[in-house]
Parts: C-alpha cells; sequence; structure tokens
C-alpha cells in the first residue's frame, strides 16, 4: 500500500492547505533530532518532511491521492497506460526543509530558551508558541498571524548579511552520463561533488566533498533532471544552490536510441538485398534474435521488432521496439563477365 503520508503528519485526507503546514510544524518540532534523541527519531523527522514535500505541492498531491506512493514514484498502479506518470524520489534535506519553514536555521533558540535553563524539557511540544506567551497561536495578531511570524524568522542573520537580504544562487548543472544498458535496467550513480560549507562561525568556509546517490529508474529518457536542493556552495552572502544532474545517453558501440526504441544498423550484401538473408541481431539484455527477409531490401528499409527495444519509462514494464536499419553494401567493381550476366538477368 505504501506510505500513508496523511497519517504520518496526523491529519485525514482532504484536509486544507492550513491543516498541512499546521500538522508538519507539529511533527517537525516534536521529533527533530535537536530536541528529540529517541531512536528513530532522525528517520521519524525525514519521512515528516518528505510527507509535507508531497501534500504541500498540489500536483505531487493530486498524483498520491490518486495514486498513493506507488503511483507517485512510477511504480505500476495495475493500469499503466492510464496510470501515474511521475516519477518523484524525495532527494530534500529535512534540516534545510526546516530551516526554511521557520525562515532560519535554528528557532529552538525562539521556541525553548524561555524560563532559564532546563525548562524547554517540560514544555508541551504540541503547543511550542507557548514559549512566547501565546498558546494556541492567541497572541499573535499583533504579529500579522503566521506570515508575520514566519517574516519576523526571515530577518534572523542566517537570511541577511550586511543588512541585506541573501539570494539564492542559480542551478549548478552536470550532466550524468549513461549507458543504454544502464537505462535499459535501472542503477544507482554515486556522484561526488565538491563544494564551500560554511563553518559553525557562520563566517569562515571549508572546501568539503560530497557523495551525492542518483537512482537512475529504468527507461528514463535523456534531458531527465534530478535536483537536489541546496548542495551547491554556501558563503556568507549567498543561499546554497540547488545541484542539478541531467541525464545524457552515452554513445553505444552498436545501437542508437531513439525515445524508447533502439536502433541496429544491419549491414548486408547486395546479393542479400537482392535474393533475401537472415541476420543475427543483438539485444541489450545479451540475447541474440534472428531476423528474416525473403524480400528485395532497398537501401535504408527498416524491419519493426516489437518489444526488444528500452523500457517506457511511464510504464517499465512495457518496452519499445528494436528497429533493424538495413545498410546494403555495394561492390567497389565488377568484372566484365559480372556485368554482362547481370544486364542478362536483372530487368531493364
Amino acid at each position: 500500500m505504501g506510505k500513508d503520508y496523511y497519517k504520518v503528519l496526523g491529519i485525514q485526507k482532504g484536509a486544507s492547505e492550513d491543516e498541512i503546514k499546521k500538522a508538519y510544524r507539529k511533527q517537525a518540532l516534536r521529533y527533530h533530532p535537536d530536541k528529540n534523541k529517541s531512536p528513530g527519531a532522525e528517520d521519524k523527522f525525514k519521512e515528516i518532511a518528505e510527507a509535507y514535500d508531497v501534500l504541500s505541492d498540489s500536483k505531487k498531491k493530486d498524483i498520491y491521492d490518486r495514486y498513493g506512493e506507488e503511483g507517485l514514484k512510477g511504480a505500476s498502479s495495475g493500469g499503466c497506460p492510464n496510470g501515474p506518470t511521475y516519477n518523484y524520489t524525495f532527494h530534500g534535506d529535512p534540516h534545510a526543509m526546516f530551516a526554511e519553514f521557520f525562515g532560519g536555521r535554528s528557532p529552538f533558540d525562539q521556541f525553548f530558551s524561555h524560563g532559564g535553563g532546563g525548562g524547554d524539557d517540560d514544555m508541551d511540544i504540541d503547543d511550542p508558541f507557548a514559549a512566547f506567551g501565546m498558546g494556541g497561536m492567541g497572541g499573535m495578531g499583533g504579529m500579522g498571524g503566521m506570515g508575520g511570524f514566519q517574516r519576523s524568522f526571515k530577518s534572523r542573520p542566517g537570511n541577511i548579511h550586511g543588512g541585506r537580504e541573501k539570494k539564492k544562487d542559480p542551478p549548478v548543472i552536470h550532466e550524468l552520463k549513461v549507458s543504454l544498458e544502464e537505462v535499459f535496467s535501472g542503477c544507482t550513480k554515486k556522484m561526488k561533488i565538491s563544494r564551500k560549507r560554511l563553518n559553525a562561525d557562520r563566517c569562515s568556509m571549508r572546501n568539503e566533498d560530497k557523495i551525492l546517490t542518483v537512482d537512475i529508474k529504468r527507461g528514463w529518457k535523456e534531458g531527465t533532471k534530478i535536483t537536489f536542493p541546496r548542495e551547491g556552495d554556501e558563503t556568507p552572502t549567498n543561499i546554497p544552490a540547488d545541484v542539478v544532474f541531467v541525464v545524457k545517453d552515452k554513445a553505444h558501440p552498436v545501437f542508437r536510441r531513439e525515445g524508447s526504441d533502439v536502433i541496429y544498423p544491419a549491414r548486408i550484401s547486395l546479393r542479400d538485398a537482392l535474393c533475401g538473408c537472415s541476420i543475427s541481431a543483438p539485444t541489450l539484455d545479451g540475447r541474440t534474435i534472428t531476423v528474416t527477409s525473403r524480400d528485395i531490401i532497398k537501401p535504408g528499409m527498416k524491419k519493426r521488432i516489437a518489444g526488444e527495444g528500452l523500457p517506457l519509462s511511464k510504464c517499465p514494464e512495457k518496452r519499445g521496439d528494436m528497429v533493424v536499419e538495413f545498410v546494403v553494401k555495394f561492390p567497389d567493381k565488377l568484372g566484365q563477365s559480372t556485368r554482362d550476366a547481370l544486364g542478362q538477368i536483372l530487368p531493364p
């Protein structure tokens, strides 16, 4: 059945946008690893972030409501032609999402610093705004409701530098080359990136490497984009850019690709073209199939072999075709006797 994102956030299906935001706020504060040291809190925190990422986006939410987690993530829903056409994977950083939601990197300074040391341990996490003396958000009118509350957090030093609001850098684009065999079977790619990160003082920087994992789904088309939010360089004056990988086909020694079809150029002699022939064509999964033609083959003619191509990206259980493209090799020269014989045999 897949994950129940509504259950993760503790709400009913059909919840409003405000109810989804309120539920995320409550659950994220409850399970944030900085405050919740119980085993599994980190995994739960990430699961809450994924649920909010889906339910707060109208397109993802619509796909999820109709087809569940399997449909959202591109799995079969029992009716491929009319089924899901989405390939969602949560690549987000739950901590970055938390910081962006509250407009700063460490809202716990405000949430849990009231009343001196240790008082936060007794606070009701279901009512985090009690720290401001406004339980149930009743005291937020002077701040313009939640919008004013979030705007106040956006003024924190984490998003302001030198009196100027930080700007997010444009995406960093990398090509991700994959072979046709990898597209056929699916695979996992681990991509190493180098980037700058701020130290704890929020001023000095360090260089670090990070491994980003990309799950290549069967049948992915060239040009498919995989985005890792805010994994670019971080400086005191910027918001890190998204890192985006764009799928690019590697040149193949045998085939070339056209959508979900693979093209196999079959070289045959002029005699085979005129008299008929059988050829052995390789497949992407290591088999060999025999293709026979008894008709005259003209240069450029094609023969389609159904179901021997790449998986369809929207329905990987189905496959495109192999297209055998005949290339007729003409002789470089003919002897006079052969010319005379052909002149007698071939029609004018």
